[in-house]
Parts: structure tokens; C-alpha cells; sequence
């Protein structure tokens, strides 16, 4: 496994192309607004070196027998898919923000039994090839970014009738040696910070859309990609060299549009190109995986939100108020209901064709649609509780003025023996959460990471078995089945 340190280093070697606010970035890993989102990977790489977390960052790789970085294993249990999500909260309690490396496990764990079953129906090697690169990606303890959602243009077309081609990835040759893809993919998590792609099409396609059904892994650097980087709220903050308005200055996330032009992928790197059929069970299973992902990483940052949220109360003088007791236990309620759900769908899983194990699709898709609630009403209550000052504060500049710096403190503080800078310092991470750059992987991620709500209650309606439950009421009820 790699260091922390050895990680950050990796990333140095690598040679990507990638323009932010309309300028080309020679050094992303030393860019004030890109390095808080390399910090959140490293630390999956830190703690996985830590002995007294060595049972969720790590595993037992069943392919070597060698112990692996668990964002690297494919699940062998549903031990395993519980310690996922426990391994999430962690992290989110560490960085408050999107540490970025889950959508490259959900891909990975997606792939190997959809390549698995597709060998198996058609006589392909697809598997065989995935197998090759999973054994690499576990050696080298690569950073994968999976790639799923295209721009996707007019909605109510599919891939193949886009007025643009481009709207979708697309294979738009196949020579003897592999093929050359063109097209994009949109809001990429850390693409930056990633070693690896693993493209994936992103819905149910049918035959017209045959060049469109292609999964395969590049180099992030390839010839050919070029990131735009995503905007987010208060992100020039960043560069204005100080740390309080930035709320985290640690640590955050960040997504970036992918373009592929005519990118060359060797056939050995190909794991799906044209079996449009297959198409739809990789992305119902990707999302899956996903949605089991928020009931743990969007915890731990709840935990640092509550946290916080009560820290604003002590720091305010009202934490004795009955009703802001209420709400923090609320909060609570709520945030423990999402990693209920995070757990239940991973008990529930169940072992693949493969031997992966997969988790409960229904339950995973009622934490997801949970998660498209809950954190907008838990972040709605942090809000309550800290304040109108929380969006209304001066700049950390007029604070450490020599003149107005005095002002600021006396007008701000709160309760005695607490720094007005102290109560600052939390309200700005309150902003940041609700409001700011992490917000991109708490708030809003919540509604649309995953897929969006309706996603969500589509896969509700396909497996909550509603003849099932009619035929229960049925017979308790004594009417006859036919």
C-alpha cells in the first residue's frame, strides 16, 4: 500500500491538462483552490497506516491474499460492505468534505460481476481483462475515478439521436489494436486526484445506441482528456491566504467535466464495447453501490455539522434552551437514520455470480432518497441554531486589522472566556458545510450525487414487490388468489 506521502508524490508524476477559471493549471496539487480536495484522498492513504484503524481502511485482497487499501477490494461479504460504510463515516468525520476515492470502489465492485456475467453469456474476456487491471490498481493502490454521468444533452432523446454525438462517450472507431473514443463526462469527483478512469455508460441503452455501451480504464493524464475544473461557492476564498472565511481550509472535495478527444484505449484496457444489454444492469449496480455509499460519508460529515452547530449554541449562550436541545437531537435522530439505512442495505447483501457481494438494491435506494432529505433539514437546523452572524460576519482581514481588529472582537464575541474568533472560526465551518465548498459534497451532492431523487423512486417501484404485498393483504384479509 501506498503512504500518504508516496501518494502525493504519484500525483506530482502525473501530466494532466486542466484549465480553472479559464486558465491552464501547471501544478493542480499545489493549487490553493485544488490542494484541500488532495488532502481529503490523502487521507485514505494516512489512516489506512494507522494500526487503530487498520479493520475498515484495510483488507484481505482475494485475489493475492495480500492486504490492500479497502477503497481497492472488492467486497467478499457482507462483513465487508458493513465495515464499508463504517470506513465512510470515519472519513467524513476527518475531513468534513468529499475525500472522493468511493466512486472509484463502487465502480470497480459494479464492473467485476457485470464483466463476470457477460463472459459467462457471450464467450467475451472482459473479466479477464478487468481482473488484470484490478490486480494492478491493488499493487500500485491507485486512486480510481469512476466515470458515469454524461452531459447528456436533450433528456428526452437517447444517445444515439443527441443533435451532438459528443453528448454521450462514444467509440467512434475500433482499429486492431483498440478503439478511439470521444465525448465527456460531467461532474467527475477528484478526477484530479486519481491515477486511474473507469468509464461506465451511464443508462440502459438499446441497440442503436450500441457505440455508446463502452466501459473502459485509461491513465487520468491520457492524451486526449482535458478537465475543465467546477466552480463552486466561495472557492476564491482560497486564494486569499487566509484560513478563517475559509471555514475547512484542511480539506474539501472537488468535481470537473472530462473530455475525451479521440482518446486511444488499447483492447486490454476495453471492458464492455457494444453489449448495450449488460448496459443497464452496470448502472443499476453502480448506483447501487453508491447509494450505500451516502449512508456513511454523508454521516460523518453530519457528525462535524452537529458538532459544530452545538458548539455555536455554547458559543452563543444557548445551549441551555430547550429548543435548541431539540434540535440538535434531531439532528441526530436524522443523521443516525441515514447510517441505519447505510447499514441495514449492507447486512442485507447478498454474494454475485463472481463472488462479490452486492447489497440490498431496495434498501440502498430508500438510504440514497433519505439522504436526498435529511442532510437539507439537518443543514436547514444548523443554520437555525448558529445565527444570522453566520452570513453576515466581517472578513478574517478586518479582524486582524490593526485598527477595526479590537472592534470586531468586542462587538462579536459571545459568551465570556470564549475568543470572538473561536465563534467565528465555527460559524464560518457552519457556512462552508451549508453553504460554501463543502457544501458541493454534503448539500447539494445530497439531492443529485448518485443519481437524483426520481432515480432513486424508479428503483423503489422495481423492488418493492408491490404484487408480493397485495397478495399478504390478500390473505389476511381471506379473499381467494386465483
Amino acid at each position: 500500500m501506498k503512504t500518504a506521502e508516496q501518494y502525493e508524490v504519484s500525483l506530482r508524476g502525473l501530466n494532466f491538462k486542466v484549465y480553472l477559471q479559464g486558465e491552464l493549471v501547471e501544478n493542480p496539487v499545489d493549487h490553493p483552490i485544488i490542494r484541500p480536495s488532495m488532502n481529503s484522498v490523502k487521507m485514505t492513504y494516512k489512516l489506512a497506516e494507522e494500526p487503530q484503524y487498520a479493520n475498515l481502511m484495510t483488507a484481505t485482497s482475494n485475489l493475492t491474499g495480500k492486504t490492500v487499501n479497502r477503497f481497492c477490494h472488492l467486497h467478499q461479504s457482507t462483513d465487508d460492505l458493513v465495515k464499508k460504510v463504517k470506513m465512510q463515516r470515519l472519513l467524513g468525520q476527518k475531513t468534513a468534505a468529499c475525500f472522493q476515492r468511493c466512486v472509484g470502489m463502487d465502480a470497480i465492485n459494479a464492473v467485476d460481476s457485470v464483466t463476470f456475467e457477460m463472459d459467462k453469456k457471450l464467450g467475451t474476456t472482459y473479466h479477464k481483462r478487468f481482473t488484470k487491471f484490478l490486480l494492478q490498481m491493488q499493487e500500485e493502490d491507485w486512486t480510481v475515478d469512476g466515470a458515469m454521468t454524461d452531459p447528456k444533452g436533450d433528456r428526452g432523446l437517447s444517445p444515439s439521436k443527441q443533435i451532438d454525438p459528443d453528448l454521450y462517450v462514444h467509440v467512434v472507431e475500433k482499429r486492431e489494436d483498440g478503439i478511439i473514443v470521444c465525448g465527456a463526462k460531467a461532474h467527475q469527483t477528484g478526477a484530479l486526484n486519481s491515477h486511474m478512469i473507469l468509464v461506465m455508460p451511464t443508462i440502459a441503452m438499446v441497440k442503436e445506441d450500441a457505440d455508446y455501451a463502452v466501459s473502459f480504464v485509461a491513465p487520468a493524464d491520457a492524451e486526449g482528456i482535458t478537465y475543465i475544473y467546477g466552480r463552486q461557492s466561495c472557492d476564491t476564498r482560497k486564494l486569499e491566504g487566509g484560513d478563517i472565511d475559509v471555514g475547512n481550509k484542511q480539506f474539501g472535495g472537488h468535481e470537473a467535466l472530462m473530455v475525451f478527444d479521440h482518446v486511444f484505449i488499447p483492447w486490454e484496457n476495453v471492458l464492455m464495447c457494444g453489449e448495450y444489454e449488460f448496459s443497464g444492469a452496470l448502472v443499476e449496480r453502480f448506483a447501487g453501490y453508491h447509494r450505500q455509499s451516502y449512508g456513511g460519508c454523508k454521516v460523518g460529515v453530519g457528525d462535524v455539522l452537529i458538532g459544530a452547530a452545538a458548539l455555536a449554541a455554547d458559543y452563543n449562550g444557548a445551549a441551555k434552551a430547550s429548543h435548541v436541545k431539540d434540535k440538535l437531537i434531531e439532528m441526530m435522530h436524522l443523521n443516525e437514520t441515514l447510517y441505519a439505512c447505510g447499514v441495514a442495505c449492507s447486512a442485507e447483501g447478498h454474494q454475485t455470480a463472481s463472488g462479490n457481494y452486492i447489497i440490498d438494491l431496495l434498501l440502498a435506494n430508500v438510504c440514497k432518497q433519505n439522504v436526498t432529505r435529511f442532510p437539507y433539514e439537518i443543514a436547514r437546523l444548523a443554520e437555525d441554531i448558529a445565527g444570522g452572524l453566520m452570513v453576515t460576519l466581517p472578513s478574517e482581514q478586518d479582524l486582524r486589522h490593526p485598527e477595526i481588529g479590537e472592534v470586531v472582537k468586542k462587538y462579536f464575541c459571545g459568551v465570556g472566556g470564549v475568543p470572538t474568533e473561536h465563534r467565528m472560526r465555527i460559524l464560518r465551518l457552519i457556512e462552508n458545510i451549508t453553504l460554501g465548498t463543502a457544501a458541493v459534497g454534503y448539500r447539494t451532492e445530497s439531492m443529485h450525487g448518485a443519481g437524483s431523487p426520481q432515480a432513486q423512486r424508479i428503483m423503489i417501484s422495481r423492488q418493492g414487490n408491490l404484487e408480493q404485498k397485495k397478495e399478504l393483504a390478500k390473505a389476511i384479509a381471506g379473499i381467494a388468489t386465483k
